[in-house]
């Protein structure tokens, strides 16, 4: 789920930082460009690790901050397709789910991707969301999905959108890393489902 990437970038340390030691200078700087920020085909940064070499520090003519070529490591939140992830529902839609891991929460599971067969219902705890009902077992029992327990999915894509020349009104807030996730299958989905799938096995 988490990866090291060195990375090399040129910046400039601004003069109101040069007088504290080279590296907590530039790692703050750094922290400014990167922290929290997607890099296309890279993933999310988390945070700066490390380092590893400064070149330069020559200063322009009428400019008064420092140059410097640094070549550094950052964690970088990139899960691999068909990992597995633990993470909270966040809302749910007629579309399909939507996930959060609380750093990141463009985690979406399409309804194709939700166990069959299923319905999608008005939520009687909320007038503005649906939810999604896993119908199961002989006779058929509900496995509502909700924010009562973590939910297991399997990662089945990851994308990196390009940012829209023009957004239209009502649109979803653009998104520049957006996680596929699966539900349908064993061990996939709210953890509660398989504890009581477990405790049934126990009890026979």
């Amino acid at each position: 789920m988490f990866t090291l990437s060195e990375l090399e970038h040129t910046l400039r340390v601004p003069p109101h930082l040069l007088n504290h030691p080279l590296e907590d200078a530039i790692k703050s700087v750094l922290q400014n460009l990167f922290l929290d920020k997607v890099l296309a085909d890279l993933g999310l940064c988390v945070s700066i690790y490390d380092i590893r070499s400064v070149e330069g520090g020559f200063v322009l003519p009428g400019d008064g901050a420092a140059t410097y070529k640094v070549r550094f490591r950052m964690v970088v939140f990139r899960p691999f397709v068909t990992e597995v992830i633990a993470a909270k529902f966040k809302e749910s839609d007629a579309n399909g789910l939507r996930l959060t891991l609380g750093f990141f929460e463009d985690i979406y599971v399409p309804a194709p991707l939700i166990p069959t067969p299923n319905r999608c219902e008005p939520d009687p705890y909320n007038r503005n969301q649906m939810r999604w009902v896993w119908e199961f077992g002989e006779p058929k029992e509900d496995y509502i999905i909700d924010d009562s327990c973590q939910i297991k999915f399997r990662v089945e894509s990851i994308s990196y959108p390009t940012v829209p020349i023009e957004r239209t009104e009502g649109s979803k807030p653009f998104a520049p890393m957006v996680i596929t996730g699966n539900i349908d299958d064993d061990g996939l989905g709210p953890v509660s489902w398989w504890e009581s799938f477990d405790q049934i096995d126990q009890e026979e």
